[in-house]
């Protein structure tokens, strides 16, 4: 027999019998639910819920937590009569044993509120005011000094019938960053170290953030700095000052030589370039070589190689004829220096062939319109919005209906395959919406900071939102290119990841990332002039030493962040030092592979099974996703054996044809042959004490060239090596 408890009259008057204003469901009990944590995706908020009691994610559906609260399990888990006898309060308290764990404390605010509700008959209006802004207050971004490490943060609610209230024993804080600082549930934030952090504040679907930095001057700190180059190093300059990190000197030329090449070029500069720049004594012999390599074929493939990368450039996604004049198509971008707008407008309009328009293998690659939506956003916007396609976003401002808004814009977005061939067509058509899954209802294209767009019935939806992304006044696009651009040749963006910028992962340093990106705007969206900044300040050329004031900063570029060579950068630089590269199918012997077109163009030849090996060991990205975390930087034992005795490089030391032991057959000294293994690998002579340890150890071998295999074997398993440093 089902259950139905009474409702009490005065309750739909909003009224006690006390005359005290009534618990709202919606406004107080599902936001507590949600800060004690029984809404969360890991527990009740999961799509099938937990121990068959389900509740929406975070409370976005109330009339589903409503039916499941008290009209599941025939009423029983509210009691009206005997409200702490109610399983919605008996499990949470562990009175009941509870997978969960405990969740409420019986002589806490939440569970009074929630016993208090129930005893009022459970009272849950159809119609009630919405919460239509959420204010934190203080406001704004906040600087807290050694020791004055704590700030109390309060939380009040505007709803649409005019009211407000505070909200901040019902809102949900947390922080972006647990080691600077963490957040109770009360709102009061206590620094843990210096740094910076994002405190996210959520009360049911309003989100918002305040930043805070925590400066504190460690024991004998003084500030030291060369004169900054250009705005970027005033910028930087001002962050590190203000949270007393030390920045490293800068590098030496040896060092210079090395870095700028792998991050322009992919590759290891040449023994003889090395030479010629460490013998140069121009003062602006830095910026001219900057220049040289900028204006460099190998500059134009690398940079195609890394949008290849991004845009899902694969023989297994678009084929190999399309393979290759995609890859052509990205490279004439590179080297004629094509605006980034008109970039975006070409890859997001393309219509036609994708082998007569190769700009159209971007749609090509993409499932449907959420999957070409979710590219763009991840692209263009810098937003992971794939959280919002099942439910509005937990953590960010995203909702289900900007979800579907925004690919309302590929809903008349087609694609067809001709025949038998790898061409496919891509066209608009006439008619095609999107259908809210919840509402049923059709949703117009809409973005963000404009919302719902209006626009003839026959106007290109893409062109519209392309229109849009482009314009120099959109706050996203300039920000999310000069991020990538800064994260690819420091190693680490100001936000990080370069393509996930949100509320709870602000910028290391706004006023750097906003100077960027209005300088990018000023230059006609101009990368290649943008990277000749970055790499001509101070801040690119700074040392990946650290010292004993900036030891701890990951985040603020007080020192360089040495990372490990790219796979394809490592067996690049493997084969030029030993003098064999490594071989590739369907391109010209002399293609490296930095410049590789396609990742899986290899794999088609068995016999280099175990050469493509090393490239997937070291993280080589199959290229099926937008995302930049599918090519791995980690370390781990799979590399160290290929270093070791791995069938590559093994193959390239034991050649009988390697550069070294050619010298060696050459006559050439044993002291030039150990010189030129350091500058062709380190880009650097070696010291005294390294020429003089691998002299006495080639002098007393038998075997002169298994002893050098020994010595290169040695250099080329350094970190000094190995590393972009």
């Amino acid at each position: 027999m089902k259950i139905i408890y009474p409702v009490f009259s005065l309750v739909s008057l909003g009224l006690t019998c006390t005359g005290k204003p009534r618990i709202s469901f919606n406004h107080e009990v599902l936001p507590i639910l949600s800060k004690q944590g029984c809404s969360q995706g890991s527990c009740h908020g999961s799509p099938h819920g937990k121990g068959h009691f389900r509740l929406s994610l975070r409370a976005f559906d109330p009339s589903l937590d409503s039916h499941t609260i008290f009209r599941e399990e025939l009423g029983r888990r509210i009691n009206p009569i005997e409200p702490s006898k109610s399983l919605l309060l008996l499990k949470p308290t562990m009175a009941i044993a509870h997978e969960g764990g405990e969740r409420l404390k019986v002589d806490s605010f939440a569970y009074n509120l929630i016993r208090e509700w129930i005893r009022e008959g459970c009272p849950t209006p159809e119609k009630e005011a919405t919460c239509i802004k959420l204010e934190i207050l203080p406001g704004g971004s906040k600087l807290l000094k050694w020791p004055e490490f704590t700030l109390q943060l309060s939380a009040r609610a505007t709803f649409s019938d005019g009211s407000s209230r505070d909200v901040t024993r019902l809102a949900v804080f947390t922080t972006s960053d647990e080691n600077v600082a963490v957040v109770n549930p009360a709102g009061k934030v206590t620094g843990n170290h210096r740094g910076q952090v994002a405190i996210l504040v959520r009360y049911l679907e309003q989100v918002q953030s305040i930043h805070i930095t925590f400066s504190r001057k460690p024991e004998g700190f003084t500030w030291k700095a060369p004169s900054p180059v250009n705005y970027i190093d005033e910028k930087v300059l001002a962050k590190l000052r203000l949270l007393h990190y030390a920045p490293s000197p800068l590098i030496s030329d040896s060092t210079f030589v090395r870095r700028i090449h792998l991050d322009l070029t992919g590759l290891l500069p040449k023994t003889a370039v090395v030479q010629t720049f460490l013998a140069d004594e121009a003062k602006d012999k830095r910026s001219q070589l900057i220049d040289s390599l900028l204006d460099s074929p190998d500059y134009a493939k690398y940079w195609a190689r890394k949008w290849g990368d991004l845009l899902r450039l694969s023989r297994k996604q678009i084929g190999e004829g399309a393979v290759y004049k995609f890859a052509d198509w990205l490279e004439q971008s590179i080297a004629s220096n094509q605006s980034y707008d008109e970039f975006a407008r070409d890859l997001l309009t393309a219509k036609g062939s994708s082998l007569l328009n190769p700009e159209a293998n971007f749609i090509r690659t993409t499932i449907n319109a959420e999957d070409a939506m979710e590219s763009t956003s991840q692209l263009f916007l810098g937003s992971r919005i794939q959280c919002a396609k099942c439910h509005n976003h937990p953590f960010e401002r995203w909702t289900q209906d900007n979800y579907y808004g925004l690919t309302a814009f590929f809903a008349r977005t087609k694609t067809k395959k001709l025949g038998k061939s790898e061409e496919t067509f891509v066209w608009n058509a006439k008619e095609g919406e999107v259908r809210h899954p919840v509402t049923g209802k059709h949703l117009p294209p809409w973005v963000p900071d404009t919302g719902t767009f209006e626009f003839p019935p026959d106007k290109d939806r893409r062109q519209v939102f392309a229109e849009w992304l482009t314009k120099p006044g959109n706050p996203f696009f300039a920000k999310v290119e000069v991020n990538r651009i800064w994260a690819s040749l420091m190693g680490i963006g100001i936000v990080e990841p370069f393509d996930d910028f949100r509320d709870t992962n602000p910028p290391s340093n706004e006023p750097l990332l906003e100077a960027l990106a209005k300088d990018f705007v000023k230059s006609g969206f101009n990368r290649r002039d943008l990277i000749r900044k970055i790499v001509n300040s101070n801040a690119y050329q700074t040392s990946g030493e650290s010292n004993e004031f900036n030891r701890d900063d990951t985040r603020f570029f007080s020192f360089r962040q040495p990372r490990r060579l790219e796979a394809e950068q490592l067996v690049d630089a493997l084969g030029q030092v030993t003098g064999k590269p490594m071989k590739f199918h369907g391109v010209p012997v002399t293609v490296k592979a930095v410049h590789l077109p396609a990742p899986d163009l290899a794999q088609r030849n068995r016999s280099m099974i175990g050469d493509i090996e090393f490239l997937k060991v070291f993280g080589q990205p199959e290229r099926q996703t937008v995302c930049s975390c599918e090519r791995a930087g980690d370390a781990g034992l799979g590399q160290a054996l290929q270093l070791f005795n791995g069938k590559l490089f093994n193959s390239m030391l034991t050649a009988g044809d390697s550069l070294f032991r050619k010298s060696l057959s050459a006559k050439k000294p044993l002291s030039a042959i150990v010189e030129n293994l350091h500058l062709s690998s380190l880009s650097r002579f070696p010291n005294e004490e390294e020429k003089a340890i691998a002299l006495a150890y080639l002098e007393k071998a038998k075997d002169k060239g298994k002893a050098l295999e020994d010595l290169c074997w040695a250099i080329l398993n350094r970190n000094e090596f190995l590393f972009n440093h």
